[in-house]
């Protein structure tokens, strides 16, 4: 699986790699004979580091107490606590650590994959099975980790950023009917997206526009995922469909969701051109497309992220008189993408995801008649 860019990062600034040092790996194996095989593969590569092998996650999370750790590489099925459950304490316990799963349970698109993504690990890879850890497998991990490990997580980002004070909120014109939503999103954007989701008022009919950064293979599960949370209908966009209120259209992939206006007629056009911001779906072309397409009628939503992603698209759609919203760094896996709104001066108001989803239900209430 070929992890995009805007898993590891959202901002192009973020690609000066420091080369001097050699990555720092921790191995979380409860199979021994795996640990062993993997020591190999990692030692073998310059710029690679063993620097803990451990059976447990509690082993993992003691070593992580006393030692810093570049990368992670997590097992997820392991005796007592496993992968997943463990995942949220390696994270809070290394808070410059990026974690790459390494399971035979997360096949390609597979629901494992999403669940550990959503936890807020940086990337995925199916074990393969004894007798195949060479080749192309021991190439795909090692240059897995050493992306991972070069492109540290500023500790900012998880922890100055965390307890920086909100954007002031502004005045909002409740009286402007919602006429599109525009989510944008990245790591820790899955649980973020699903707890607006749940308290979005059902009488919001406006469609949704998301962009997640996520793989290709992982988007139709992800949609069956959403489908589970709502009542709207949820698809993944292709281009040529019909933009309508009730429905949720989920960017591929490998390509920047955006709408256009065909007469009274709204629908999807998908867009693969270079970005600025290098990230592809990137949250920036859907948000301008929405400002042109729907102008003070459209609802920007920026939740959890690593980077700036959605910033100019933002900027653009409040210039068009649209409403913007960024998600509250007390909630956020990372606080990168909103609050790069939020410090712009452009977020109308910096919320928790559910009270985002109260403020538009507010809209219902002040609405003018069209």
């Amino acid at each position: 699986m070929a992890t995009p860019q805007p898993l590891l990062s959202d901002d192009p600034s973020d690609t000066e790699l420091p080369s001097a040092r050699s990555v720092r790996v921790m191995l979380v194996d409860d199979s021994l004979v795996v640990r062993s095989i993997l020591e190999r593969i990692v030692d073998q590569r310059p710029g690679l580091t063993i620097c803990a092998s451990v059976a447990s996650a509690h082993d993992a999370l003691a070593f992580l107490a006393r030692e810093p750790v570049d990368v992670v590489i997590l097992d997820i099925e392991m005796p007592g606590m496993n992968g997943i459950d463990a995942l949220p304490h390696i994270l809070e316990r290394a808070e410059n650590a990026r974690v790459l799963i390494l399971s035979s349970n997360c096949v390609e698109g597979g629901p494992a994959a999403i669940e550990a993504l959503a936890l807020g690990a940086s990337d995925t890879l199916a074990k393969p099975g004894r007798g195949s850890f060479s080749g192309r497998f021991a190439e795909v991990l090692t240059e897995r980790i050493l992306s991972l490990g070069q492109q540290p997580m500023p500790a900012v980002d998880r922890v100055a950023q965390r307890t920086a004070p909100p954007a002031p909120t502004v005045a909002i014109d409740t009286t402007q009917p919602i006429e599109c939503i525009a989510v944008a999103a990245s790591t820790g954007g899955i649980p973020a997206f699903a707890n607006f989701l749940a308290h979005l008022d059902p009488r919001i009919t406006a469609p949704i526009l998301l962009t997640q950064h996520l793989p290709d293979a992982f988007m139709e599960f992800y949609a069956k995922q959403i489908t589970t949370m709502t009542s709207r209908r949820v698809h993944v966009a292709a281009a040529g469909m019909a933009v309508e209120r009730g429905h949720i259209y989920l960017a591929p992939g490998d390509a920047h969701l955006m709408v256009v206006g065909q007469g009274r007629r709204r629908e999807i056009l998908l867009d693969r051109r270079q970005t600025e911001n290098g990230c592809c779906p990137s949250a920036d072309p859907m948000l301008e497309s929405v400002a042109e397409t729907y102008g003070t009628g459209g609802v920007a939503v920026i939740l959890s992220g690593m980077g700036r992603d959605g910033a100019a698209g933002a900027a653009r759609l409040k210039a068009a008189g649209g409403t913007v919203f960024a998600q509250a760094p007390e909630s956020c896996v990372i606080w990168g993408m909103p609050g790069a709104v939020a410090k712009a001066g452009i977020a109308a108001a910096t919320l928790n995801p559910d009270a985002i989803a109260l403020m538009l239900g507010s809209f219902l209430s002040g609405r003018r008649k069209p």
